[in-house]
């Protein structure tokens, strides 16, 4: 081969790998970390089973699982995309108590919901989905809850907390960080007070979204296909250490929440921009909403008359929670305050995660609001 047939092959191979990065980039939207497209092709609910909570860990070698930032990927991997049989389906939005830390599958809110054998008036039976994603965020579970709705739920059940609410931190998760695009998307439809041009945002260039430049989320994407072997053979997503250090329940003499002390906790201050936009989507889909105030540690230790938890002192916390009455005392969508309905013993390692007995304990507490809501479809 000469000099000239060779610079003509090598021209047309970096052309061809120039040609194809840039299809690359323009078939994929800067949403989802640039592999949108890409995502919604998954192994998962054919050569392996779904996953029954979406995907998340810092641990891939003992907990066969991982973390992303494509929700396209996330969803496809879960059984809720596998194809729906009749039935009448219930979607859990939340934080990493409604994912199940520490727990096991059929340990969750899902899963003991589940167990209970619900069934809708027609005799479709009641399946729970757990669509629960760690980190406490309302902009997050909004995020998740958008995505969701595609996937025909007949009733969304949103578990909320303080923590979730204030509204200075509701960027601050790397999902919602990652998927600007969408979110922008949702502070325009639903005039939220979050700031569309917040530096916080991640926003692939041109180049970032080329093959080359998404190789780090592409091989995020084949690795979560390649753990699906793992979790379909043991059913373990998430690593469970032998000891964690128990949630606190002895507290200093400290009234601070975040930057406020008592009385004030403007409600201003807390993102109810941001629940209505999910009551609002959830109502523009004609799918019902339940919300429930997820259960609370209620401490008796060391300066438990000024704290209920190392998260909550008790001014804030009540203060949230007439805030919450109130504004849900119009009916847009049906409320449930459980945030007593566990005792001290039955949580771990927080202020928010329960043991499988106290999970149980939320769902016989759960359980006659959904079977109301069902007999309303």
């Amino acid at each position: 081969m000469n000099r000239c047939s060779l610079a003509r092959i090598l021209a047309k191979t970096l052309a061809w790998f120039v040609l194809f990065n840039a299809l690359f980039a323009w078939a994929n939207t800067p949403d989802n970390a640039g592999v949108s497209a890409l995502g919604q092709l998954s192994l998962y609910n054919a050569l392996w089973p779904g996953r029954l909570r979406l995907p998340y860990g810092d641990d891939p070698g003992r907990a066969y699982n991982i973390s992303l930032y494509s929700l396209e990927a996330m969803f496809a991997s879960h059984v809720v995309s596998s194809r729906p049989s009749v039935e009448f389906r219930v979607f859990l939005i939340g934080d990493s108590a409604t994912w199940g830390w520490l727990l096991r599958n059929e340990e969750t809110l899902a899963g003991q919901l589940n167990a209970l054998g619900l069934r809708a008036p027609d005799g479709r039976p009641v399946r729970a989905y757990n669509l629960g994603y760690p980190i406490m965020s309302l902009t997050k579970d909004l995020l998740i809850l958008r995505h969701a709705l595609r996937h025909q739920p007949d009733l969304v059940v949103w578990l909320v907390t303080l923590e979730s609410f204030p509204s200075e931190a509701q960027l601050d998760h790397p999902i919602v960080r990652h998927n600007a695009p969408a979110v922008r998307a949702m502070i325009a439809d639903y005039a939220l007070r979050a700031d569309p041009n917040d530096p916080r945002f991640v926003t692939p260039t041109l180049l970032e979204r080329t093959l080359v430049g998404q190789r780090r989320a592409l091989a995020d994407w084949l690795r979560l296909q390649a753990y699906g072997a793992l979790w379909g053979a043991t059913g373990i997503d998430q690593h469970y250490p032998e000891r964690y250090e128990p949630a606190q329940r002895d507290f200093d003499a400290d009234l601070r929440f975040r930057q406020f002390t008592p009385p004030e906790l403007p409600k201003s201050a807390l993102a109810f921009d941001v629940l209505d936009a999910g009551i609002r989507m959830a109502t523009e889909a004609g799918v019902p909403m339940l919300i429930v105030n997820e259960p609370i540690l209620i401490s008796q230790g060391r300066n438990s008359h000024l704290r209920y938890n190392a998260l909550y002192p008790r001014w804030a916390y009540d203060a949230y929670r007439a805030m919450l009455r109130a504004h849900l005392a119009q009916g847009q969508a049906r409320y449930l305050d459980a945030w007593d309905s566990v005792p001290q013993a039955e949580f771990t390692n927080s202020a928010v995660h329960l043991t499988p007995r106290g999970v149980r304990l939320l769902a016989e507490a759960i359980a006659p609001a959904i079977a109301d809501l069902t007999a309303r479809r």
